[in-house]
């Protein structure tokens, strides 16, 4: 299904969702923590979904000990540095890897500017030693509130040349983004692309506003856009990326199964939908799962799939020269 002469992007890839179940048992051990499981197997349920869950806030949860273990910042570096080892064993060319620095401090009180400066390290060292690019995503977790938004956008800030984008993830359902246009509006002043998770939770009202007020150049999600049809010449016309989730969405109860999801309305329609991982960690997949198993499952013929694996170069965060660079690495390697 995948083309093997053009690159293998993630665009939507959490980091803090992608923990590997071996690193949480060790970090456990090191730092002598009440893990609920002493092996992998036995580990599993308590931090992967083996069945749908009642929705993206019950799927936030499975996160408890995926950030648990971040102790210090030298934990925060390793899953930095993991996370671009692991995309790279995957046969990823490129991956925007996002994280949120106050969610991954809370469980133990770390500096939320710290851990930023631990991440940017781990993502460096990440690149030194694998061959793959990879840029950095920002998050603000809307689900903290606007005043820790703001902590949140400082600590980003404070990197703000290693990293490409800003994106506004977390509970849509009861903070919507318009309490985050300010917010916004200084991460495009840094230089900064926007993606915003909206349509998740949400209809499509939510990403309208993600459009229209908070200058989205992609959408984490955007499925409730299928049902406004102004709202999808919108995205085709103004060349709005949509990243989408295939398995992510099926066991967050977002489509209750993979043949109602949208995606392939959206390709047939001339969106620029892509394929993603979201959450490869918990929801137990890697990207050629995604593309292989479940786009499939989701209708999408060959030649669909293609042009999703295409639609990510083109909405990918990065200069045009710097694609060009990939796809021509890409093919030299090929042939």
């Amino acid at each position: 299904m995948i083309d093997p002469n053009f690159p293998l992007i993630d665009l939507h890839r959490h980091l803090d969702g992608n923990v590997r179940l071996e690193t949480i048992l060790d970090l456990g051990e090191k730092h002598n923590l009440p893990l609920p499981a002493q092996n992998v197997e036995d580990l599993r349920p308590y931090v992967q979904v083996v069945e749908p869950v009642s929705g993206v806030m019950d799927f936030i949860d499975k996160f408890e000990w995926m950030i648990g273990v971040l102790v210090d910042y030298d934990a925060c570096r390793r899953v930095a540095f993991e996370n671009v080892e692991d995309a790279f064993h995957e046969g990823l060319d490129y991956v925007e890897l996002r994280f949120s620095p106050v969610f991954m401090s809370q469980p133990h009180d770390l500096d939320p500017e710290k851990v930023v400066a631990a991440v940017v390290e781990g993502i460096d060292q990440g690149r030194k030693k694998f061959d793959i690019k990879v840029n950095l995503i920002g998050i603000i977790s809307r689900s903290f509130g606007v005043d820790k938004a703001w902590e949140e956008l400082e600590s980003l800030l404070s990197k703000k040349g290693e990293i490409v984008a800003l994106d506004l993830a977390g509970d849509e359902a009861n903070y919507p983004g318009e309490l985050f246009r300010e917010h916004i509006e200084k991460g495009r002043s840094a230089g900064w692309k926007t993606t915003i998770h909206a349509g998740e939770e949400a209809g499509p009202a939510s990403v309208w506003q993600a459009i229209e007020e908070l200058q989205a150049d992609r959408i984490g999600h955007g499925v409730s856009a299928i049902y406004d049809p102004a709202l999808m010449e919108k995205l085709k016309r103004d060349e709005i990326g949509l990243e989408i989730n295939l398995t992510s969405n099926l066991q967050t109860n977002v489509v209750s199964n993979l043949q109602e999801h949208p995606l392939r309305r959206f390709l047939e329609k001339g969106i620029l939908a892509t394929i993603n991982t979201d959450d490869p960690g918990i929801s137990g997949i890697d990207l050629r799962h995604e593309y292989n198993s479940a786009a499939p499952a989701a209708g999408l013929t060959p030649a669909l799939i293609q042009k999703a694996q295409r639609n990510a170069l083109e909405v990918a965060f990065m200069t045009g020269e710097e694609k060009s660079e990939l796809l021509a690495k890409k093919q030299s390697r090929v042939h």
